[in-house]
């Protein structure tokens, strides 16, 4: 019955065989079920620049225009930010990159991300969210910048979650992307499978009320759309992730297509093969017209389940060895004369590496006994396949640290046999929160030295001084300043040896500069207020005979009305212009050092906890708004988040300690 124009309601039938996963595993069909969610493995620049390839996102570096109507460049590319807007959404870069696609098409100067647009210029929006249509000329395109600038009426917390204003390009890429995950794909529903079948309980008692469309053919077209998408970017040898759904007490036979007439088939399971010269194609149904879901080579045996007795043509029903069903034209099938079944016994596992390294590959070496077993098909699995994954093959891939158990088993003899497998993650680098440490005589301080990645297996950091008689440090990086002058801490990892300094310089009090309202510790100014912390302001804390002057990083002297953050730098000179002493400034939150907490802060921090962008030094120390030596870590996003949305301010305090250069 036709329930709206083009539409009609679907059979029993229909749904059963649109939800029947056997009835899609071929090589186009399977798109349906390709993971939608975040995989490191199988997100990578390549293969994103491939499919932006033919579009100006392809191998292109970013730049935008600001409010004012600045053209602002950029050192990333396109398939940077989008590779990087895949890891914080969790959801898959290479859906991103054709999405993206999908809605801006293939040229930059699509409205939705020129930044030109009047009433919304600097503003971008690149899935085109909120881009609802209304009547006004460009009507959609100013509805999605809408959302783009204000989020539509969204709350403050949600705002800040999708990183809205999109006042550039990286916002509107990895804002966006995490709306979507939130939407579907990072509540269970990350195939375009599960958005048409919502059989995932992932969201606790509320199956199959979550849909994103009702069309149940929906998921087979747009899966062979993504097929041609990555065919025609000549990616589908890259690595693709599939998530496909098993069933409990399911029929022996997937159910039919509505179309075919069961009444022109008697059931069977005999075992043929392809009598052809070269190669036999496998058919979604029973003619030429339809799809070609694969091909067997001459000789290749299969299982007829369905014998055709059709008028005309006769095609019978066929399931391969992998366990495709299709359709054969009869004349090129000939029965196989039967042989006594032969089973596996044993398997036996072995590997010529273990450990293994992370990012590592390594393949199991596999005997089956006996030797002349009639069915040698194997499988493979992880018990975890965050630590270790393996392929079809028996290729394991090492993720990160830990222990995994692989195993290889043959459901038709239902044998198994398990190897364990340990990954080893070595270290790469060092990172310290201070690279020179001004001390007062007799004071004491600690060095955090983190090593890179976090899982490495051997974090061991080993302490030493250059000149004990200056100061002096114990195992745990704690300083003690003994003598006046300068000395070198070195911080070596135990594994590789990677050595960083700490410049350390011992002094005492110092009559001639005073701080008021400014927390002094070592060399490193704190205190600093949010809105009062001009060069101007925080000069007029300080009371000394010496002349002074504030440096961004680059030794450029700031102006007064110019903000002070992280990493700038206050130097004092004496009447004849020589520099007696030199301060840094350190401003919780403010991690990109342009004296503001605001969300560029969140996303430069977010890239350095995901170790896509590292800091160094005073800004590390910015990012740990616990003030607990540690790493920055997600706690301390949520705290700046919290502090921009006024919820709760970040506490600037800490002990005031004044000193003076020898």
């Amino acid at each position: 019955m036709e329930v709206d124009a083009g539409w009609v309601d679907c059979s029993r039938q229909a749904v059963e065989y649109t939800m029947d996963p056997r009835n899609f595993l071929n090589e186009v069909r399977i798109f349906q079920f390709e993971t939608l969610s975040f995989e490191e493995a199988t997100s990578t620049k390549s293969t994103i620049e491939k499919i932006l390839y033919g579009t100006e996102f392809y191998n292109k570096k970013v730049d935008y225009y600001n409010s004012s109507g600045a053209l602002i460049s950029t050192n990333s590319l396109y398939s940077d930010l989008i590779l990087s807007a895949g890891r914080t959404s969790r959801v898959s870069s290479l859906h991103l990159a054709s999405r993206i696609k999908q809605e801006v098409g293939p040229f930059l100067s699509h409205s939705s991300i020129s930044g030109t647009v009047d009433g919304f210029k600097g503003l971008y929006n690149f899935y085109n969210i909120g881009a609802t249509s209304s009547s006004e000329p460009m009507g959609a395109i100013k509805n999605g910048l809408q959302y783009a600038k204000d989020g539509k009426g969204m709350s403050s917390d949600k705002k800040a979650k999708y990183l809205i204003p999109w006042d550039n390009k990286e916002k509107a890429i990895t804002g966006g992307a995490i709306f979507i995950g939130e939407s579907y794909i990072n509540v269970g529903q990350n195939t375009i499978y599960l958005q048409k079948f919502d059989v995932n309980d992932d969201r606790k008692g509320t199956l199959f009320t979550h849909q994103y469309m009702t069309n149940v053919l929906a998921p087979y077209s747009e899966g062979k759309s993504t097929y041609n998408g990555y065919k025609n970017g000549n990616i589908l040898n890259s690595n693709l992730s599939f998530l496909i759904p098993v069933y409990e007490n399911m029929p022996e036979l997937p159910t039919e297509t509505p179309n075919i007439n069961p009444n022109d088939y008697t059931s069977d399971n005999t075992n043929v093969y392809a009598d052809v010269s070269t190669v036999l194609n496998i058919r979604s149904g029973p003619s030429t017209s339809y799809d070609i879901v694969a091909t067997v080579s001459k000789d290749e045996v299969m299982t007829r389940i369905a014998k055709g007795k059709q008028t005309g043509e006769l095609w019978d029903r066929v399931k391969l060895s992998n366990g495709i069903l299709g359709y054969a034209f009869q004349s090129y099938l000939k029965e196989v004369p039967e042989e006594p079944e032969i089973p596996i016994q044993e398997i036996r596992l072995s590997l010529s590496k273990n450990p293994i390294n992370k990012n590592e590959k390594v393949s199991l070496e596999v005997k089956i006994l006996p030797e002349n077993a009639t069915d040698k098909t194997i499988k493979y699995s992880s018990s975890d396949t965050s630590i270790a994954m393996v392929d079809e093959s028996g290729t394991i891939l090492g993720l990160r640290s830990g222990n995994a158990i692989i195993t290889a088993y043959s459901e038709k003899y239902n044998i198994k046999k398990e190897i364990k497998i340990q990954v080893y993650s070595e270290v790469t680098d060092l990172i310290l929160d201070v690279t020179d440490i001004v001390l007062i005589k007799g004071q004491s301080t600690k060095i955090n030295a983190n090593v890179m990645p976090e899982d490495a297996n051997n974090p061991k950091v080993i302490f030493s001084s250059n000149n004990n008689a200056i100061a002096t440090v114990d195992s745990e990086g704690n300083i003690s300043a003994i003598e006046e002058g300068e000395t070198q801490i070195i911080a070596t990892t135990e594994e590789n040896q990677i050595q960083k300094e700490v410049n350390v310089k011992v002094v005492t009090l110092d009559e001639n500069i005073e701080f008021t309202d400014l927390i002094i510790k070592g060399n490193i100014i704190s205190g600093l207020e949010e809105g009062k912390n001009s060069v101007l302001e925080i000069k007029n804390k300080i009371q000394t005979t010496y002349k002074i002057e504030i440096y961004n990083e680059n030794n450029e002297v700031l102006l007064d009305s110019q903000p002070v953050g992280t990493g700038n730098i206050l130097k004092c000179f004496d009447e004849n212009n020589n520099e007696v002493m030199e301060y840094i400034f350190l401003y919780y939150g403010d991690v990109n050092g342009d004296g503001k907490i605001n969300s560029i802060d969140l996303l430069v921090l977010q890239r350095h906890i995901l170790e896509i962008e590292k800091l160094e030094g005073v800004k590390v120390k910015a990012g740990n708004i616990n003030k607990d030596g540690k790493k920055p870590t997600s706690r301390d996003l949520l705290l700046i988040q919290r502090h921009i949305l006024g919820l709760q301010k970040i506490d600037q305090k800490e002990k005031i300690k004044v000193y003076r250069h020898p």
